[in-house]
């Protein structure tokens, strides 16, 4: 799945925008401020519903305005087919999906269409921030290649919600508290196999890509920690944490609780590596989804990097520029100076390049006059 093009209205600094010349490997270069990273933040905002920063959905629409619009067409290469996608992000906070030209009531629906990777400054929280950015890199990955995962998810975040609920009740009916734990064990079991089931196909995808881009890391190792001993079925540690759980109201074991733990030599990733070395394990993370999707025939994701050339050198930038174009995935992806990228990128003349000033978006020309796309040209 590519976007082939892409309209952006009202969404922080850009209004108006129109790019119906979207190319396998889109750069976008400028000043700070100038508009670069809302690019990719409306590309986000297609195929989540959502931006991928931390300020929520308020901030991404332009000052004084009630509402953003993006609107993408993407296009399935191996058969031609294109599909259309709509969001419209409120101040009320209500949100309008299309696909397809008809309204889809849960993102999951969205997310489906365009799977989407992001690889921007947030990202080193896989290896230095909480368990739930790794839980959610994790679940974004079994989403995609395991189509049952999101229901038997739905079904456990249920069954939590509702075991805790009794756990916090104080009169505790055994009966009620029985079913839903029986039922707990049940979409919990499964999550966790999901999981279990993924995470293994993904290690040795990542640690050959990780063998390419930085082969000088010795030492380093992809764990899973499940939520709960496993040598323990789940059912059995839940019986074993039950006087705890009764006692502070809440469910301790199980896959809420899961993580994956990123080691160098048996110590934290993000304690031990550089600020560049924790680049190129971030990077390794998420192309190894990418090569994942690909090998398993779900399709490809569409790559979204915000100032790849931060904290990486030359040589390491080529390195993961030559794994993105080996992947053949749709790349959008930011820099100060248009060199930064075309320098590095193993075919520059594949490159379509695009100009941002102030929220105006003009498309550059190569050294072989090939990028002749279309922008928002102000009237």
């Amino acid at each position: 799945m590519a976007l082939t093009r892409i309209k952006i209205d009202r969404v922080r600094n850009l209004r108006n925008v129109e790019l119906p010349g979207l190319q396998q490997v889109n750069v976008f270069f400028g000043h700070n401020g100038s508009g670069k990273t809302s690019v990719l933040e409306a590309v986000h905002l297609l195929g989540m519903a959502r931006s991928f920063r931390g300020q929520g959905f308020r901030s991404v629409i332009s000052h004084g305005e009630d509402a953003c619009v993006v609107f993408g067409v993407t296009r399935l290469p191996a058969i031609g087919t294109t599909i259309t996608l709509g969001v419209q992000r409120s101040r009320s906070g209500e949100a309008q999906i299309r696909v397809a030209g008809k309204p889809v009531r849960t993102v999951a629906e969205l997310a489906a269409q365009l799977p989407l990777q992001v690889i921007n400054a947030d990202s080193f929280g896989l290896l230095v921030g909480p368990p739930a950015s790794r839980r959610q890199y994790l679940d974004w990955g079994v989403f995609h290649v395991e189509h049952t995962f999101f229901a038997q998810w739905q079904r456990f975040q249920r069954c939590i919600k509702q075991r805790n609920m009794l756990l916090r009740h104080g009169k505790l009916s055994e009966q009620e508290f029985e079913v839903w734990t029986q039922e707990l064990v049940i979409a919990a079991t499964a999550v966790n196999d999901h999981r279990k089931a993924y995470f293994d196909r993904l290690v040795p995808r990542f640690m050959d890509v990780m063998a390419r881009l930085a082969p000088s890391i010795q030492g380093l190792e992809l764990r899973f920690r499940q939520g709960w001993d496993s040598k323990s079925s789940y059912r059995d540690a839940l019986e074993q944490s039950k006087a705890v759980d009764l006692d502070q109201g809440y469910t301790h074991a199980g896959p809420q609780r899961a993580d994956i733990r990123v080691t160098v030599g048996g110590h934290s990733a993000g304690e031990t590596l550089s600020r560049g070395q924790q680049k190129l394990v971030v990077c390794g993370l998420k192309l190894a989804q990418g090569q994942l999707m690909s090998e398993l025939g779900v399709g490809t994701c569409t790559y979204l990097i915000d100032d790849l050339p931060s904290e990486l050198d030359r040589v390491h930038s080529q390195q993961v520029c030559a794994l993105l174009a080996s992947m053949e995935a749709q790349v959008f992806v930011t820099c100060v100076e248009q060199d930064e990228i075309r320098s590095v990128w193993p075919e520059s003349e594949a490159l379509a390049m695009f100009h941002v000033e102030h929220g105006v978006i003009q498309p550059a020309l190569t050294p072989n006059n090939t990028n002749i796309g279309p922008s928002n040209m102000p009237e």
